[in-house]
């Protein structure tokens, strides 16, 4: 993966996708641009994880994931309380993150979760569709922390 911090792969996004963004919702409205934002992000996140999953050789478990963690947090990116990882679950709390104060200081505060907090979940459908991501508050929109609880999906299909 690129060497670049994914912190400022994320403010070189931004700075495009604002415009972008600004362009679409004045021919379109705001929905519509929300909603062709957060496609394109959704396809990127995907992609992302699939590149991660190749790099392993292997199908990813929690403890994989536990391991690259750090290239999201890298530099005080993310602050983060871990609660537990084992073969079925990996729980976690974000009690500072840098992404969201980014983001507001860019002007783009409102489409922050656009921009990274629905990544959280596309990224496993590229890497292991079989972790799914529950979180009911985040930072971004504005609650004291992110609640992440990921779990293994074992239903068979």
């Amino acid at each position: 993966m690129s060497q670049l911090p994914i912190i400022e792969r994320r403010r070189i996004e931004a700075q495009i996708l604002k415009n972008v963004h600004e362009v679409l919702e004045t021919r379109y409205g705001t929905d519509t641009a929300d909603e062709i934002i957060g496609t394109a992000v959704t396809q990127s996140a995907i992609q992302q994880g699939q590149a991660f999953a190749n790099e392993l050789g292997h199908t990813p478990d929690f403890h994989d994931f536990a391991a690259i963690m750090p290239n999201w947090t890298a530099g005080g990116s993310l602050e983060i309380e871990m609660l537990g990882v084992d073969d079925e679950k990996m729980e976690f709390n974000v009690t500072r993150c840098r992404y969201a104060e980014m983001y507001r200081e860019m002007g783009v505060g409102r489409i922050g979760h656009l921009l990274s907090c629905n990544r959280d979940g596309d990224f496993c459908i590229g890497y292991n569709p079989k972790m799914k991501l529950t979180r009911s508050q985040t930072i971004m929109q504005g609650a004291s922390h992110c609640d992440f609880r990921y779990r293994m999906d074992t239903k068979e299909e």
